[in-house]
């Protein structure tokens, strides 16, 4: 059983896809650790690779913080890039502005944003032009996601 709030934070390098899946194979290997079921942790190790990839993709540098309870896993990303202008658009699954040279390694599909969307249970995405882009997932956990950990 979680005690308490589980937190942690990653900071990501944009442009760097050496060290691209680290953040989220982290967060997959601590909730494993917790014996937090794995559909659950299938879906949070998804929507964390998807916004890590973002990040590494499409901006400066951001930071992933986790705060893992009996109730929720919650990850919030910020980002240090150029920002959404059109989420809506963004939101449409094969919408994509990467690079040709990204697209060229095999990223850059435009199934990030509708792939977090679709294995969280809250999505909630902010952007500024010029600013960045601030992410926050939610997944639920209900008792029977909750295992000892072995």
């Amino acid at each position: 059983m979680i005690k308490g709030v589980i937190e942690g934070s990653f900071h990501i390098t944009g442009g760097d896809f050496t060290n691209a899946g680290i953040a989220s194979s982290e967060v997959k290997s601590i909730l494993t650790g917790l014996g937090i079921s794995s559909d659950i942790v299938r879906r949070a190790a998804i929507a964390t690779f998807e916004a890590e990839m973002n990040v590494i993709i499409h901006a400066v540098a951001g930071v992933m913080h986790y705060y893992v309870s009996s109730e929720r896993i919650r990850v919030v990303i910020n980002d240090m890039g150029a920002g959404i202008p059109d989420i809506e658009q963004a939101m449409q699954e094969g919408f994509s502005t990467a690079p040709d040279w990204v697209r060229e390694m095999g990223w850059g599909a435009g199934m990030g944003l509708p792939n977090i969307k679709k294995n969280s249970d809250v999505f909630r995405l902010e952007s500024a032009v010029g600013e960045g882009t601030t992410l926050e997932i939610i997944l639920n956990l209900r008792e029977e996601d909750l295992h000892e950990a072995e």
